[in-house]
């Protein structure tokens, strides 16, 4: 069936679900493959509990008149992603990064739903399968797209580029994430830039932070829209506050690093005519959630959960801004940090000595990683040796930074500390 006539079905309820957990009734199912799962056999499942039809690529499984056969299911959805995108024709707003990308993206949707309707990326779905899920997501109703990219290798961004074909692209900065897949922080540049090389070819353009010197050197050859001129970074204790023209803006996020998301969205709400007092009730609004830089106030200790993820630059930047906020009794817990490669002891080595530089009260660190460090610190190999030590010595009055790479899963320690 060519991706037109599939089309025709999908635009009837534009309702894709690739989980029979979750199918919704008129809904198109495709059966997408994984390493330990085939969507196939769950086909006429996915037909009994409310699918219009379902998408098959394996013809063993094609025994229901509603069930279609496709070469490649995964390639049928992005191929189905794109026709939809181009059936919208609306604007685009394509985001990748290696940190905050999750945050910023949420800040701009935040802002932009002051004055339209918008459809952005769920969570962190960014893959060759959240990016056409995304999309395909949109309704007619939809005025603005946003849509956020991940990578860990190169060829990434440039792929998922020809599925949304962002009209507009921002890069939120270049750092040390995904350094095994990338191959080094210069592979982490050209991957990221990819982005800035689909938008030059297409005469798109580009928002920017005329102060990240790589964003400015790698997107000198295409239309940029550099961050509004009358925003001011005020002070962060623990909160980013700033100005906007005279109006003053208390977010709830925490860290130095926050503002350049802020001041990311603020210019793309400003570039989009939402007023200085819209963005302003938008960012002051936002609160993060999924232990992305969240404040816990606890009975006896206050958290900065930030287990999110985590990756050499993040982690310093959060390190130096835990130094900077006014409290007594700070300790902090660091898990460690995935996908870093050949340079993963040195650079989780550099991210102890930063810390022994700044002389928190209590440090502890954790993870078969971390435990190789050389630290006068405490190091534990794995989460039941540092939980066994919380149980044995509770902490008490301390404001306490956990950051670790999602497999860690150092939330869990909130259970744990009172």
């Amino acid at each position: 069936m060519e991706i037109k006539e599939i089309y025709n079905l999908y635009s009837k309820h534009f309702l894709v679900d690739t989980d029979t957990r979750n199918i919704r009734k008129n809904t198109l199912f495709f059966a997408l493959k994984g390493d330990n799962f085939n969507g196939n056999l769950f086909a006429e499942e996915a037909i009994k509990q409310g699918a219009l039809y379902a998408i098959v690529d394996e013809e063993l499984y094609k025994n229901n008149t509603n069930i279609i056969f496709v070469d490649d299911v995964l390639a049928t959805l992005q191929q189905l992603a794109n026709y939809h995108r181009k059936v919208l024709n609306i604007p685009i707003i394509g985001l990748t990064g290696s940190n905050g990308k999750t945050t910023t993206k949420e800040l701009i949707n935040t802002v932009l739903l002051k004055a339209y309707k918008t459809t952005a990326t769920k969570g962190n779905l960014n893959n060759h399968i959240g990016v056409p899920l995304t999309l395909l997501s949109m309704t007619p109703k939809t005025e603005i797209g946003i849509v956020e990219m991940g990578a860990n290798h190169k060829k990434e961004i440039a792929f998922l580029c020809t599925i949304c074909e962002p009209d507009f692209g921002y890069i939120t900065n270049f750092g040390k994430a995904h350094l095994e897949g990338f191959g080094g922080i210069e592979g982490v540049i050209e991957g990221k830039s990819e982005l800035y090389a689909y938008l030059e070819k297409n005469n798109k353009s580009a928002f920017i932070n005329p102060d990240d010197v790589i964003q400015v050197e790698k997107s000198k050859k295409l239309k940029t829209i550099p961050f509004i001129n009358n925003l001011e970074y005020l002070e962060v204790n623990p909160f980013v506050k700033l100005s906007l023209n005279t109006n003053k803006i208390q977010s709830n996020l925490i860290g130095q690093y926050n503002y350049t998301n802020i001041a990311a969205a603020c210019t793309i709400g400003h570039y989009f005519k939402v007023s200085d007092k819209k963005i302003k009730e938008a960012i002051e609004g936002y609160i993060p959630d999924n232990n992305r830089s969240q404040i816990i106030q606890k009975t006896e200790n206050k958290i900065i959960l930030d287990a999110y993820n985590a990756n050499p630059t993040s982690m310093k930047a959060a390190l130096e801004n835990f130094e900077t906020i006014k409290e007594a009794n700070k300790t902090v817990i660091l898990g460690d940090m995935f996908e870093l490669g050949k340079t993963s002891l040195e650079e989780h080595q550099r991210i102890v000595n930063t810390v022994e530089k700044l002389h928190f009260d209590n440090c502890f660190f954790v993870g078969e990683i971390f435990y190789q460090t050389k630290t006068k610190n405490k190091q534990f190999k794995t989460f039941e040796d540092l939980l066994a030590h919380l149980k044995n010595n509770p902490l008490n009055l301390q404001s306490i930074l956990i950051k670790g790479s999602r497999g860690m899963r150092l939330e869990r320690l909130l259970d744990f500390i009172n």
